[in-house]
């Protein structure tokens, strides 16, 4: 899983002070910061020295360091040298590291890299640090460990636990009478509730009209939740899409006649949609927005306490949603100390107390000890997503498929691109799916 756009903001700095103050870490994590980056500079007498690189928020970043420090402590002579950056500039600096020869010993990867490095010999296999315990993984789902696959052999564990749903204004739903949603709510259902909120007329603060939801037409994530639901997959191994051409245009069919009846955002809006603040929920525009349980509390904190999570809609009670990995970690391919590399790994998956220090800020870990000890701190919508992730968990979700196909970023660009014909009335629905189905198919050829 990829951190959605929403999701790729920075928390209010307030925000972060208080998460990191609510676990008794404020005053640590400041002095943490200072005191790995001035280590990362230099080498031990040793001579060990590992690169660790991440993306994310403040929040993130000052944890992470905490726990790096930590590791250090617990390995006289292993220095750790770290960097963070923005999702994006991140991407694009792993992607040249790796185009030069290498990634850093230890590297924060997004789903959708998986592939794309494993079969590039950019990341080394962690079979045999999983086989001779340095890395241990019994704490862990095993289902939720195929994520992190290639070809059936294990380059990459998850980081957290996420999962989708809709952030939405439980004032408007009761406003319109819209039960509260539950797991088995279908599309149908949402998109009968999307027609009452438009219904009531209601204007935003700069005077538009207010609709039900996001158009998530151009967003794969979506299209995923929605096919998984009717039983199918996005892809049908490492070469093939698992739906037809049918299936996109019956997709964005229904996105396409809910936008001209004005029940889900108009097209300017959704195109405008790169964060949260700009998205029609941030913009009060909407009602509700398809998003991952690890930004959510950003539309809380940016539009009150009434904002709530709801699951995605069902085929007749089916769902699509499943866990996803939120980040994995993976170790490149070139690194000179693979041992103290896997410690590390180890360390930040397994380690009680680094447990502690990261708390949720990749959303849920996937040591589910240490995710039942840390959720005992949380509150607020911190505490509802990850109650709301042990719902879904409960009603019952499909197992999650590996890691999607090296073509998978390609596709996923061309998805969203494409879909914007349909926006703006440039091609109809069957005719931009034939044509994201061709490149698609070219891109997984290649």
């Amino acid at each position: 899983m990829s951190e959605p756009l929403s999701g790729r903001r920075r928390l209010p700095r307030r925000r972060a002070v208080l998460a990191a103050a609510g676990v008794g870490l404020s005053t640590a994590l400041t002095a943490a910061l200072t005191a790995c980056s001035a280590a990362g500079v230099g080498t031990t007498s040793q001579g060990i020295t590992l690169t660790f690189s991440w993306w994310g928020n403040d929040d993130r970043a000052a944890r992470t360091e905490q726990a790096v420090q930590l590791f250090e402590k617990e390995h006289p002579g292993v220095t750790v040298r770290t960097s963070n950056a923005e999702f994006g500039s991140y991407l694009q600096k792993l992607a040249t590291q790796a185009a030069g020869g290498g990634i850093p010993d230890v590297a924060q990867l997004d789903y959708r890299q998986i592939s794309q490095y494993a079969a590039g010999g950019t990341l080394r296999p962690l079979g045999e640090d999983i086989g001779n315990n340095t890395i241990r993984t019994s704490e862990m789902d095993r289902p939720f460990l195929r994520t992190g696959t290639y070809q059936g052999e294990q380059y990459a564990l998850p980081m957290g636990r996420g999962i989708t749903g809709y952030a939405y204004d439980s004032a408007l739903y009761q406003k319109a009478g819209i039960p509260t949603p539950q797991p088995s709510w279908t599309w149908q259902d949402w998109a009968n509730a999307n027609r009452k909120i438009a219904a009531l007329g209601l204007k935003s603060p700069d005077g538009r009209p207010v609709t039900g939801a996001n158009d998530g037409g151009g967003n794969q994530d979506v299209f995923e939740t929605w096919l998984r639901s009717r039983g199918k997959q996005l892809y049908a191994g490492q070469s093939r899409l698992g739906f037809t051409e049918d299936d996109l245009t019956a997709f964005w069919t229904f996105c396409d006649t809910l936008r001209r009846e004005g029940a889900i955002a108009a097209a300017e809006d959704t195109a405008q949609a790169k964060s949260t603040e700009t998205s029609p929920l941030g913009r009060r525009l909407a009602a509700a927005d398809y998003t991952w349980d690890a930004p959510f509390p950003g539309y809380t904190a940016l539009l009150g306490d009434s904002v709530h999570f709801a699951p995605t809609p069902s085929t007749d009670g089916r769902q699509g949603s499943y866990f996803k990995p939120s980040m994995l970690l993976g170790i490149g391919a070139h690194s000179k100390h693979p041992k103290e590399a896997a410690e590390l790994v180890d360390f930040l998956l397994n380690d009680r107390r680094a447990g502690d220090i990261l708390g949720f800020t990749r959303s849920t870990p996937p040591n589910r000890v240490i995710a039942a000890r840390v959720a005992k701190t949380l509150k607020g919508p911190e505490r509802e997503i990850y109650q709301y992730a042990q719902t879904m968990e409960q009603y019952g979700l499909g197992a999650p498929p590996t890691a999607p196909p090296r073509g998978d970023v390609a596709i996923n660009r061309a998805f969203n691109r494409t879909y914007e014909r349909v926006l703006f009335g440039l091609a109809t629905p069957r005719q931009a799916a034939h044509e994201l189905i061709e490149e698609a198919r070219r891109e997984l050829r290649s």
